[in-house]
């Protein structure tokens, strides 16, 4: 590794301790996300032509066309970025609107209960199987805007919250649409949708099942009435015009895998398509009701201001320093790397590659194993092979393992403000837990029930 790319990587590492410390520095993690994503491409520009010429052996602009090439890399790697910070924002908006207008009122009424033990099981099983119907993003948005509502200890609410990061995230892993990763996987044609759900299901249920029954330990007695009110309590639309929106809204993000397959648009389509449609029937409802003095502060216009718009510019500067470490083939040389020390036990490296997921995205790593990796007629190579089903099992399931590991960890950090610290002292070591659980079943599972 040359003298450039440990500065490179020293810089993302120096970035990533400045976001582990954000309390203690009161400092907005966006602002180190964004000067270290800066800060690497900046040090890769001082030869770019080397990792030019190392990484893309298709390159022959020479030194004179290292300033273009550079700039179409990284409209590649932002393009990719935006798609899924647009769907994020998307379905943020789509949330806020169903959950102003009463829509998530019902999801509430039905998860109510005094007993905190028991509304942590009634979470966990809800975010777990709306999360492979929808996807971790969505589902951890929706649930920690049904939390809001029944929780008000903000203590006991980060408690709820972490259980939903690892429930959406197992969740996501054992539906080939649950996980941005599971889709890779599922499109390339390594995994199929029987396959994967017939063999991960449980693994995936077990790494949640094993975090609860650890966090409900921590819970005891009743929960206080959860203060009063949310805007959404007071309502500007008829009861038969919240179903709408509700409908509009949820059936709409259920919409977007289906979206996905007519049309083989990328998903962040779909979701524009359900905010457009959203958004207009709500302005038509809107339209003739004179006599409501606050309606505007509803209207999506409005809604939009509401957006964390610093957890959209971490998540932007995570992910485009995550593609600088690919460009300069670290990411590349840790898998070859994994692959040669565990001697090709795909257990072990599909297994670190879960713990790598959690300190790096998953998307990068899952995508470079796709590329080391070819598909192979039998065995563990083979379509629905172990290492495959393995694949989308860690890489979905061993982002719980820190709170900035998943995209869902990142967006539930940002609305609930849970500190880097606090996760990986209290909650780490537990997603772990139910991490290694769910591996161990699946060895089980190979062995003696489907050999």
């Amino acid at each position: 590794m040359g003298t450039l790319t440990i500065a490179i990587v020293s810089t993302f590492v120096l970035g990533y301790l400045g976001i582990t410390v954000e309390h203690s520095l009161r400092v907005n993690k966006a602002a180190f996300a964004l000067l270290m994503c800066v800060g690497v491409w900046v040090l890769y520009m001082i030869d770019p032509l080397s990792y030019l010429t190392a990484m893309h052996a298709d390159y022959q602009g020479g030194a004179a066309g290292v300033g273009q090439a550079v700039s179409e890399i990284l409209q590649g790697h932002l393009g990719s970025t935006a798609e899924t910070l647009f769907f994020l924002m998307g379905a943020m908006t789509i949330v806020e609107v169903v959950d102003t207008n009463g829509g998530f009122n019902f999801v509430r009424d039905a998860l109510e209960t005094r007993s905190k033990r028991k509304l942590l099981w009634k979470i966990m099983f809800m975010t777990f199987f709306l999360s492979a119907a929808l996807d971790n993003l969505t589902t951890s948005i929706v649930m920690i805007m049904v939390l809001r509502k029944l929780v008000s200890d903000h203590k006991d609410r980060l408690i709820y919250a972490s259980l939903i990061v690892i429930a959406a995230n197992s969740g996501g892993a054992f539906s080939p649409i649950g996980d941005v990763t599971t889709i890779m996987l599922w499109i390339k044609g390594t995994i199929t949708t029987a396959g994967v759900m017939k063999e991960i299901f449980i693994p995936s249920l077990i790494s949640a099942i094993i975090p609860t029954l650890i966090l409900q330990m921590s819970l005891k007695g009743e929960l206080s009435k959860a203060q009063a009110a949310t805007e959404g309590d007071s309502l500007d639309f008829s009861a038969a015009e919240r179903k709408i929106v509700f409908f509009l809204g949820v059936g709409g993000l259920l919409f977007v895998p289906i979206f996905r397959y007519l049309t083989d648009l990328p998903p962040f389509m779909g979701i524009l398509l359900v905010l457009s449609v959203l958004w207009l029937t709500t302005e038509l409802f809107y339209r003739n009701k004179h006599n409501i003095s606050d309606g505007m502060k509803k209207r999506v216009t409005k809604l939009l201001s509401r957006l964390d718009m610093s957890t959209i510019l971490f998540f932007l500067g995570i992910l485009m320093a995550v593609a600088c470490l690919e460009e300069i083939g670290v990411l590349h040389g840790l898998g070859s790397w994994l692959d040669g020390a565990s001697g090709g036990n795909h257990y072990l490296v599909t297994g670190i590659i879960g713990v790598a997921s959690s300190i790096v995205d998953n998307v990068p790593l899952v995508a470079g194993c796709m590329g080391m990796y070819p598909i192979a007629p039998s065995g563990d190579m083979a379509v629905d092979g172990v290492f495959w089903q393995l694949l989308a099992y860690c890489a979905g399931v061993g982002g719980s393992m820190l709170i900035i590991g998943s995209a869902a960890g990142v967006v539930v950090m940002g609305l609930e403000n849970i500190s880097f610290g606090w996760y990986m002292k209290r909650i780490s070591w537990v997603a772990l837990v139910g991490y290694l659980a769910g591996i161990a079943y699946y060895w089980v599972e190979r062995h003696y029930i489907f050999p």
